[in-house]
């Protein structure tokens, strides 16, 4: 393995050592201090990482519980659907770009 590859290999794993005090259900919000918008966005951002997180701790969820309703939601969806949406937007533009 060359130093490029284990270098990226190590960044990968220190920031999921990092997100995993970050991920939904690790106890930080309750019903008196709830998750509102921008726990939403963040939350949404790292929604894959909880994801594969939570098949290891099963307190860990991709969604927050205790949230403030309609705003944690509104942050949370908007973060899902920027991070992945504008995603394949890029690419499509791309490949639209590459065939003229």
């Amino acid at each position: 393995m060359n130093r490029k590859a284990l270098g990226v290999a190590a960044f990968f794993v220190i920031m999921m050592i990092l997100l995993t005090g970050c991920v939904p259900g690790n106890g930080t919000h309750t019903e008196a201090d709830p998750a509102g918008f921008f726990w939403g966005i963040w939350h949404g951002w790292i929604a894959p990482i909880s994801l594969i997180i939570g098949f290891f701790k099963h307190n860990v969820r991709v969604y927050e519980v205790h949230n403030s309703g309609w705003w944690y939601d509104f942050g949370f969806y908007l973060a899902v659907v920027s991070g992945f949406g504008g995603l394949s937007f890029t690419r499509r533009r791309y490949v639209k770009h590459g065939t003229e």
